[in-house]
């Protein structure tokens, strides 16, 4: 079993990632209900749990870890697990939350080239993000903060990919016409959720 986080090979039976940690219980993507190990189909809801975490992705492989891996944030709160990925502007790690005891993404915006202006600006989003509050079609972001000078957006971890790695998966490129319906609902009732909080 490929882990949908790290991508390294597990055993088939595993219920974890013996590199990163994620979890591969199956959690369904459409009522978040968590599924048996190899179940198919959500036993709350019935949607089909092939592309949630318990699939084996064959999306590009996340960057591998930097060998200046920091061992934790927030004064060893965070206890840093794996390296999940690189986007343009941060670093996110998995990292494991010693003090409610559960698993958690930690984004360390980078802020190389940053004028005060943007700075500024950055901390304003990570704040706006906080103030999404628990919606079940946003990520829910748990702490704000600073390390090393840079911000941090401390967030629910969520395993099983993207939907840039559905979409590469898929025959084509082309999400099944249901999927893709699907996904655009739920995008949109994420938005309404943000823009129901001035949130644009």
């Amino acid at each position: 079993m490929r882990c949908p986080s790290c991508q390294s090979e597990n055993l088939d039976d595993a219920q974890f990632c013996d590199q990163c940690g994620a979890d591969f219980v199956p959690i369904c993507p459409s009522c978040k209900t968590e599924n048996q190990l190899g179940a198919r189909f959500c036993r709350k809801c019935r949607q089909s749990l092939e592309l949630d975490a318990s699939a084996v992705p064959t999306g590009t492989a996340t960057p591998q870890p930097s060998p200046a891996l920091p061992s934790s944030f927030a004064a060893g709160r965070y206890e840093v697990k794996g390296f999940l990925g690189e986007g343009g502007r941060k670093n996110v790690y998995l990292a494991h939350d010693t003090r409610l005891d559960r698993d958690v993404a930690v984004a360390v915006i980078k802020t190389d080239g940053l004028d005060e202006a943007g700075l500024v600006r950055v901390r304003r989003e990570a704040q706006a993000m906080g103030r999404l509050g628990d919606d079940h079609h946003i990520v829910t972001v748990f702490d704000i903060g600073e390390e090393r000078g840079e911000p941090i957006i401390v967030s629910q971890f969520m395993a099983g990919g993207d939907l840039a790695e559905l979409i590469e998966q898929a025959p084509d490129h082309q999400l099944p016409i249901q999927d893709a319906i699907r996904i655009a609902g739920e995008i949109c009732e994420g938005l309404s959720h943000a823009h129901d909080r001035s949130i644009v």
